[in-house]
């Protein structure tokens, strides 16, 4: 085999290793949507996929900071990867032991946004959304919240 050959089987090989589901302990928080796994003996920086919750130092952030944590921290998760975004980091799923997706729970339960932008036909996160604000749960209460795309914009 040429170098290429070996070179474009390797490429394949790695981009879709980030598509295959894996579990593993969380062992870090570090916003709403951000957690950190240990995986291969190795922390791993994780950011939920198709949500967007609000940023430190914006209302809202801490609690959905610890609504994440209270979810996740310290348990063993499955992860499934949809690729790497700009800063590295596994974008992916998040399920519970059993099966509940966190990236769900967390729009449905009003602690962050669908975020349209890197999900833009996820149906499930809209629905779940809609409820969320309709029923004025979680950062909903606010009339008029900043989501966090504007928030970081501003600063």
């Amino acid at each position: 085999m040429t170098p290429r050959v070996i070179f474009l089987i390797l490429l394949l090989l790695f981009s879709r290793a980030e598509a295959v589901a894996f579990t593993s302990p969380v062992v870090g928080v570090i916003d709403g949507d951000t957690i950190d796994i240990l995986h291969n003996g190795k922390a791993q920086r994780i950011r939920l996929y198709g949500i967007d919750c609000p940023e430190k130092g914006q209302p809202f952030g801490k609690v959905a900071k610890w609504a994440t944590s209270a979810l996740v921290f310290g348990r063993t998760v499955t992860v499934q990867g949809h690729g790497k975004d700009k800063y590295k980091r596994l974008v992916a799923d998040v399920l519970l032991a059993d099966d509940t997706s966190v990236n769900h729970k967390l729009v449905k339960d009003g602690w962050c946004w669908w975020y349209r932008k890197y999900a833009p036909d996820d149906a499930v996160l809209e629905a779940l959304e809609t409820e969320a604000r309709e029923a004025k749960r979680g950062l909903w209460i606010d009339p008029r919240p900043i989501p966090p795309w504007e928030w970081r914009k501003r600063k």
